[in-house]
């Protein structure tokens, strides 16, 4: 036998990273994540034995277990070193299982960050495996089997075959269908704002209809506001109040698992699942030249704000280097993690603030590059001094009516020099300089706009506003926030359109059944009581199989009386006008996770399928053929000519057969959340572009520009 140590940890590209810290003495070895896990094609919970997993060795993973014994074999001591949580720690005690490795044994190392001497201190202090987090992963393992083993089949009978059941997924499922049901019941109201347009001595200001004496003003009608107009016509527009305060603004904290999901979305526009993918590469390792692999950012998956004593004197260091004292804090911030989670984790922030963004970009991905760049942001933004704005309020008053003028302007920048958080509303602020008016002056009148609006109904989730629910709700964890999307779309139960999510039939269905005979299932409140369960497990306040009892006993009830009640569910089935051109039967539509298609209803003897064209209402510019939507391979919408191959004509924006008022080529419609809607020509060298405002279009065209 050698004295190598052998260290396993999950990824080869994690492995590689490691193994050039630590040196000769060390040989580092990949598990490829989970080596057992309980079996796929049967149900693996021996419930009448209180609940014991049934563990097998995971389909594929027989020549890595074969490696990993031989090389357990040729050293004096194993350290495992899968990630720092729930499933990591599940990792590491299979594997000490598989090797023979003792319970008592000092073999678990954690780390935070993939660095040198993170990975050097980690193997210095290795500690026993934790039995309680252990349980906690397991009794989540089999809680969701004891759901999705029990439930699927149960749609089979009553649906159809093929269709799964998930403890989580359900109820984001859920949230996304009672969305829809209130988009669909929302009965919209009508409303009226007012705006003046005053000239002051020294410069112009737009002001806004806010109260009626002390109490705030609500205009319902045209009537009530033809009465308003009526009231202050001829009367004169005195300032009664003018308000100058400083406003501070602070900065957010580092990201989290979550807020690094919703702001990568609301800012790069990506998904969860492409989010954690990237981060996933920056914290296992990438390739900077002469330095070597380095592991660029901390641990993905958390959901603490804290960050280490040592990193937060670096990054004090450099703010006061890098932008100089007035951008630093007399102290530290402090951010105050919410729930439970474990401040033994840090927030996700860059190993190293020695590595600015620009300095690494030759050695990254452009996705890598747009994401380190965001949490470098965010993470040196954390630590800096408070943005300070002038604001001024103006009231004026004309008859019985206050017109209120706000601004502000940036006195001092502070952390919004390098970064501001995003949002999910489009709620404008009040921004710039109002000139200066003296208390009891009379403005002089240049116009008044009255305006008719009507209520929105709440808005669509999209991947940003699903995760933040899935947060405040308690429901799931950071980590599973990317799978629980990517499966209820796998499944078809909601489907993405204009980057919202929308409940397919077969979704609310499914959302109904179970709220009707499983309504624990789908209650938010006690998928996040479950987790709170889970929680108390790993902290060892809770004992594991006792809350698995706890659950099953009125669960396998409910099972027998939907058994009984619960009759066979006929889907509607949308019959198209065209017929299968293998064998002559007449296309159903079906929905996919990329929307709508064509199939051939005598599946599974007959699997032809071909695109359903979705015809916009605009002809082809080329030829006189329609436009259709159509989809690439990923999914990404485009639009083309129904004659296409005939036709070639495609067009990454929505055509439309209006005009260009300066060249009379149709405009195309371009969607951007900063620009808004607007129609533009693409024509060489004409240039022409308008913004389209949805509210004074008329509904049937509305329906058009949105759809």
């Amino acid at each position: 036998m050698s004295d190598k140590v052998l260290v396993i940890v999950e990824s080869p590209a994690k492995a590689k990273t490691i193994g050039k810290f630590l040196g000769r003495r060390y040989q580092v070895k990949a598990s490829m994540g989970h080596v057992r896990d309980l079996p796929k094609s049967q149900f693996g919970v021996d419930v009448e034995s209180d609940f014991s997993p049934k563990y097998i060795t995971i389909r594929g993973k027989g020549d890595l277990l074969k490696e990993l014994r031989s090389a357990a074999k040729k050293s004096t001591k194993i350290l495992l070193g899968p990630d720092p949580d729930r499933e990591g720690e599940a990792i590491a005690w299979h594997l000490a299982h598989i090797l023979g490795v003792e319970e008592e044994a000092l073999c678990r190392i954690e780390f935070n960050e993939i660095t040198k001497k993170a990975i050097q201190n980690a193997v210095k202090k290795p500690r026993q495996i934790d039995v309680d987090r252990v349980e906690a992963q397991q009794a989540r393992r089999i809680l969701d089997r004891l759901v999705g083993y029990n439930l699927s089949p149960l749609l089979w009978r009553k649906i159809r075959k093929g269709l799964s059941a998930g403890r989580v997924q359900s109820v984001a499922v859920r949230l996304i269908s009672d969305r829809e049901e209130e988009i669909q019941d929302f009965k919209p109201e009508e409303y009226w704002s007012l705006t003046a347009q005053l000239e002051a001595e020294q410069g112009s200001l737009t002001a806004k209809l806010q109260k009626m004496g002390e109490q705030k003003i609500e205009v319902k009608n045209k009537e009530q506001m033809d009465q308003i107009l009526q009231e202050i016509e001829q009367k004169p527009f005195q300032v009664t109040e003018v308000k100058k305060k400083e406003k501070k603004r602070n900065p957010a904290p580092p990201f989290t698992t979550s807020s690094l999901q919703q702001e990568a979305y609301r800012k790069l526009g990506f998904t969860a699942r492409r989010t954690m993918m990237v981060a996933q590469q920056l914290y296992e390792g990438i390739d900077l030249g002469k330095e070597g692999t380095v592991g660029l950012i901390t641990y993905i998956r958390t959901d603490s704000v804290r960050v280490s004593e040592d990193a937060m004197e670096e990054l004090r260091t450099y703010i006061d280097s890098r932008f100089g004292k007035d951008y630093l804090p007399n102290s530290a911030r402090q951010y105050e993690t919410k729930g439970k989670a474990q401040n033994a984790h840090e927030a996700i922030r860059p190993t190293s603030i020695q590595y600015e963004p620009e300095t690494i970009k030759s050695a990254v991905t452009t996705d890598q590059y747009k994401l380190y760049k965001l949490i470098f942001e965010r993470y040196t933004a954390s630590q800096m001094s408070s943005a300070i704005m002038d604001t001024t309020t103006i009231d004026i008053t004309v008859a019985n009516y206050i017109f209120r003028a706000s601004g502000s302007t940036m006195k001092f920048a502070g952390f919004m020099k390098v970064y501001i958080e995003g949002k999910d509303d489009e709620a404008k602020e009040e921004s710039g300089l109002l000139p200066e008016v003296e208390v009891n002056s009379t403005l002089s009148l240049k116009d008044l706009e009255p305006k008719q609006h009507f209520t929105q109904p709440p808005p669509r989730y999209t991947e940003a506003t699903l995760v933040k629910a899935l947060e405040e709700q308690g429901i799931g964890r950071p980590s599973t926030y990317a799978p629980i999307i990517e499966t209820v779309v796998a499944r078809g139960y909601v489907v993405r359109e204009e980057k919202q999510f929308f409940p397919t039939e077969l979704g609310e269905v499914v959302v109904e059944l179970l709220k009707e005979h499983f309504p624990e299932i789908l209650d938010v409140e006690f998928t996040a009581t479950m987790e709170s369960k889970l929680d108390q497990v790993e902290e060892g306040a809770a004992e594991w199989r006792e809350v698995l009892r706890n659950f099953y006993e009125p669960f396998k009830e409910r099972l027998e009386e939907a058994e009984e009640k619960i009759g066979s569910i006929e889907l509607t089935v949308e019959v198209s006008d065209q017929v299968c051109e293998n064998c002559g039967a007449q296309m159903i539509v079906k929905q996919g996770r990329f929307g709508k298609f064509l199939a051939c209803p005598r599946f599974p003897e007959c699997r032809y399928t071909k695109p359903l064209l979705e015809e916009i209402g605009v002809p082809c510019p080329k030829c006189d053929g329609a436009i259709v939507l159509r989809r690439t391979k990923k999914g990404r919408k485009f639009f083309g000519c129904a004659n296409y191959p005939d036709c070639d004509y495609v067009s990454w924006e929505r055509p439309t057969d209006i005009p260009c008022p300066q060249c009379q080529k149709p405009l195309v419609q371009k969607e951007s959340k900063k620009l808004g809607t607007r129609r533009v020509c693409l024509t060489e060298g004409c240039g022409f572009e308008e913004k389209v405002n949805l509210e004074n279009i008329d509904e049937m065209e509305q329906k058009q520009v949105t759809r």
